[in-house]
């Protein structure tokens, strides 16, 4: 337990965290708490709200959620219950102790399929649940497009939907039973029955609860029964309506939604559903959200699972960010529906969605339309509506939007009604919204360009929302449609519900609570909407640096691309984020770091700036992979971050010494070819172990041998083909130093399909400088390369072999130097595989190719070359089967190398790179396949010693290499 109390000026003696902390240590000995500075990633959830914790719980199981609760009602410290602290309202932050159930209470106990049920602790994400019911057929009907990182007690809080909730409504009706913890530490069950003690000694305070609740249902019928339960996704305010005696006194179904306002929830069962045999996804286009929403009443009758309405500024986002092919499949139009139909039988599913698609061609209000066939464009359509909240939230025009008016809703007949309204209410106070979410359930998400900054941009925004919420109630809607009330809407409760009913909320929190002490400010007694707003307090330490951040005002504007919406947090799918896959640590995603680089910025709770220790500890494990600038939908490139930090961090100071020994690679190896073969003799005994202690390298991994330099020359000579040069052909430092035959593969791969090139060596991209934070020593090595690169108007094509130094020399570059000239260089550079898949004769074939490949994809080739993928381009030649390791593979330049980070390079390398190498039996004949350098080192390093080796994607189409069969 970290019981050192280094918030700002510390804790003073007899102060209530110092007292909490101390009480824990008795009552709670082997609990997890975090105080200090490295806390304030905590401070934020996927809201516009910040509200630093004075301390961070990490419970193990109920009993420890118990001591913590009594522990904040003796010293009077509030708690706020956090599951994957994506909330968009608000509600999972908190200024006492914020109670993280993710971390451990995160297990699937109990899946009772006879029963259709499960029971899983609170800290359970969504997908962890369905990947458990699959086997049985089953899954949680809700499904938010958080569904990789949200919590099944954060659901159960917010009482959350998700796209298919026009067949699975919400959370609370696929709720059995709570296990809860209340304020005073109790531990009891709430079903549809009422309130169990589950310790006999508490049975009589258990009892004096549900007295004091039913008496409160008995007195308040009248409020309870006219306004709440009136529309499908009626969220606002505590579900009262469920303790009504024809109702059966549901505490269960009455206590989801609460926000943990009136107790902590520690597990909860849950009722499955079967998962459907058949489905089929129609798109619509429409020429806007006013037409789409029109048509959903007639779309409502044909019992659809989804449908779901999106913006075309989601589109065009994600296209500007993951490439023209990212989203295929839309039909014409400016605004869509998703409609996704279900049965018992592909063809009559096929039927009804092609009956449906003719109907509304017949209405007259689509541009078009078309049943999406393909699996791999629907899986590409539902990833743009997930990811639509962080799309929305960084806009390809660079403009930022907000949430705060996230989730209100109507009843589906009058959602179009709705929208024209709220679109002229938007206009008349000149704001902008991107409008998407859940038409089928009249549930509209948008997100606004708030000026949330500056006084007058915050009294704006709060006319408006006053506004807004009016307008719904007028709609018969609600506030929230399932985000909750949280901070963003708790105070305009009041303009959807009487006094009286207010009122009957209060009272039924204080039964639960009456200290108040849990998730205060929300639902009952309010925050001001505008309190406690991140964006309130003004940047108190401008920052020069070195790079440029062309996209972002600086990299204050940088690091606040964050919005908290979580996807780092998730352990499959995509690439991102290697190290928190790896260690679960909040500190170790994404978020977690941008967060404490936002702390950093304000200079408030991180008062250290640049010299900050808790941040250099977050960024520690971030292995600069790059993957968050293409898998996170708002682009946070926290390689970049990480690279600045550490160039300001270390600047006038000594570095680590790894930073000399891998970051001067580029130099040294160059040197080392003058050496190499006694070099490598050296390097293999007790000396260069000797050698690897001191430069901070790890002697657990063999050192790559270095080439002689005679070995470059001679494989350069005998690639020449003698024909005029369509590209260049750019040496880099790796390859130049490791495995100069790749660079002979290469450029005969490359005349063979057409291009014919010229090399260009002796130069350098800068990136082992870069990686490692030396940024004046990178811009002057990326200076002499692009002057270089960039003369005599040449604008050939550069190819380069080494998948991490093309993207450096892509994005690095420009965004480093930011020159004309940096930026004419960035245009030109191909990776092989993109050089092949855009530059080849169309009549080019390679050698025959094997049947089945292991790939491991570059992570910098993923993320800013992923529409040129190296999987692609051997589907295209037709390998049958490609198997990615899509993941890090964990070595990650200098990452890997380094004495302190072997254990977690290796535990990113088990989570996808080496259960496919284990697989690998050369009996079989597998090709591996891996580009980039740390990759093939890693799998040498994993799978070596049984024969393995990877091979680059040059080798494995040199028309000169040898094939099974041939002689040499």
């Amino acid at each position: 337990m970290n019981d050192a109390l280094s918030g700002p000026g510390g804790a003073p003696e007899g102060d209530p965290l110092a007292r909490l902390v101390a009480r824990l240590a008795e009552t709670a000995p082997g609990l997890r708490l975090e105080t200090g500075p490295g806390t304030g990633a905590w401070a934020y959830d996927a809201s516009n709200y910040r509200v630093p914790p004075r301390a961070v719980a990490f419970p193990r199981d109920a009993d420890e959620v118990g001591a913590v609760l009594r522990a904040c009602r003796e010293t009077g410290v509030p708690l706020t219950a956090r599951g994957g602290g994506t909330s968009m309202a608000g509600n999972a932050v908190g200024p006492g102790v914020v109670l993280d159930l993710s971390r451990s209470m995160h297990r699937v106990l109990e899946i009772d399929p006879a029963a259709r049920t499960a029971r899983v602790e609170a800290g359970t994400v969504l997908d962890t649940l369905r990947t458990a019911a699959a086997p049985h057929g089953l899954t949680f009907g809700p499904d938010p497009s958080s569904h990789s990182r949200c919590t099944i007690g954060g659901m159960i809080g917010n009482d959350a939907c998700g796209n298919r909730s026009v067949r699975h409504r919400r959370t609370g009706s696929h709720v059995e039973a709570l296990e809860i913890v209340t304020a005073d530490g109790v531990r009891a069950v709430a079903d549809h029955t009422g309130l169990h003690a589950l310790d006999p000694a508490d049975t009589q305070r258990v009892a004096r609860l549900e007295a004091d609740v039913r008496r409160l249902i008995d007195a308040e019928l009248a409020p309870i029964r006219t306004e709440l339960g009136r529309i499908p996704r009626q969220v606002s305010g505590y579900q009262l309506h469920q303790l009504l005696p024809e109702n059966g006194f549901d505490m269960a179904r009455a206590l989801v939604g609460t926000e943990g306002s009136c107790a902590v929830v520690t597990a909860a069962t849950v009722r499955l559903v079967t998962l459907p045999a058949a489905s089929a996804l129609l798109t619509l286009g429409y020429d806007d959200v006013v037409d789409a929403a029109e048509d959903v009443p007639e779309i409502l009758g044909w019992n659809p699972t989804a449908v779901e309405g999106m913006d075309e500024a989601i589109v065009a986002t994600m296209r500007a960010r993951r490439g023209p092919d990212s989203v295929t499949g839309l039909p014409e139009g400016h605004a869509w529906l998703y409609v996704e139909l279900d049965g018992d039988d592909e063809a009559e599913v096929a039927t009804r969605a092609a009956a449906l698609l003719d109907v509304l061609k017949a209405r007259g209000r689509t541009t078009g339309g078309r049943v999406v066939d393909s699996a791999a464009e629907r899986a590409c359509l539902w990833r743009v509506r997930e990811d639509g909240a962080g799309l929305a939230a960084r806009l390809v025009d660079g403009g930022e939007s907000w949430p705060g008016w996230e989730d209100a809703a109507v009843a589906p007949d009058r959602l179009a009604a709705y929208l024209r309204d709220f679109r002229a209410l938007l206009a008349a106070h000149e704001l902008t919204g991107v409008l998407y979410g859940h038409f089928g359930a009249g549930c509209v998400h948008v997100r606004i360009d708030f000026d949330l900054a500056t006084d007058t941009g915050r009294a704006a925004a709060r006319r408006f929302l006053g506004e807004a919420a009016a307008l719904v109630v007028t709609h018969g809607g609600t506030l929230s449609g399932e985000h909750g009330d949280g901070r963003a809407r708790g105070e305009l409760l009041e303009v959807m519900y009487s006094r009286r009913l207010i009122r009957a909320f209060a009272a039924f929190k204080e039964a639960f609570d009456p200290d108040g002490l849990l998730n205060p400010g929300i639902i009952v007694a309010p925050a001001p909407l505008d309190a406690e707003l991140a964006l309130h307090t003004p940047q108190v330490r401008p920052v020069s640096t070195l790079f440029t951040f062309p996209h972002d005002d600086g990299f204050e504007g940088a690091v606040r691309r964050c919005v908290g919406i979580g996807r780092c947090r998730s352990d499959t799918g995509g690439v991102m984020c290697p190290s928190y896959r790896a260690t679960g640590e909040e500190n170790d995603s994404t978020r977690g770091r941008a967060r404490l680089l936002q702390e950093m910025a304000r200079g408030e709770t991180v008062q250290d700036g640049w010299r900050s220790t808790e941040v250099r500890d977050a960024l520690d494990l971030c292995l600069s992979c790059k993957a968050c600038s293409s898998d996170c939908p708002v682009g946070v490139d926290m390689a970049t971050y990480k690279a600045e930090f550490l160039h300001q961090h270390y600047r006038g100071r000594i570095r680590p010494r790894s930073h000399y020994s891998l970051g001067w690679l580029p130099l040294t190896s160059r040197l080392a070819g003058y050496v190499a073969r006694p070099l490598n003799a050296l390097l293999r005994g007790p000396l260069g172990r000797l050698l690897a202690r001191l430069g901070g390298v790890t002697t657990r991994r063999t050192i790559p041998a270095f080439a002689p330099r005679r070995a470059l020359r001679r494989v350069l000579r005998e690639a020449e083909s003698g024909t005029p040069a369509k590209a260049l052909f750019f040496v880099d430092s790796f390859t130049r130093a490791f495995r100069p035959h790749v660079a002979g593969a290469a450029r005969r791969v490359l005349a063979d399909a057409g291009i014919p090139t010229t090399a260009r060596d002796g130069l350098c991209c800068g990136l082992t400088w870069v990686s490692t934070g030396q940024l004046t020593v990178a811009r002057t090595v990326m200076a002499r390369t692009v002057a270089h690169l960039d003369d005599d108007g040449d604008d050939r094509p550069i190819i380069v072999a080494e998948p991490s130094c093309a993207a450096a020399l892509k994005r690095d570059v420009p965004e480093l130097l930011g020159t004309p000239a940096a930026r004419r260089v960035a245009d030109r550079v191909q990776t092989f595989t993109g050089a092949l898949t855009d530059l080849a004769a169309p009549d080019w074939s390679p050698p025959p190719l094997p049947g089945d490949v292991v790939l491991q994809t570059h992570c910098h080739e993923y993320a800013t070359f992923q529409t040129r993928r190296p999987a692609d381009l051997l589907r295209r030649f037709g390998v049958r089967a490609v198997d990615e390791a899509e993941g890090c593979c964990g070595l990650a330049g200098n990452f890997g190398f380094e004495a302190q980070h072997h254990a977690t390079s290796l535990a990113v390398a088990d989570l996808t790179l080496k259960p496919r190498l284990d697989r690998v039996d050369d009996a079989t004949g597998t090709v591996v396949v891996a580009d980039g350098f740390s990759c093939a080192t890693q799998i040498d390093h994993l799978a070596g010693d049984r024969g393995v080796r990877a091979l680059h994607l040059a080798e494995l189409l040199d028309p000169a290499a040898v094939r099974p069969g041939e002689t040499s």
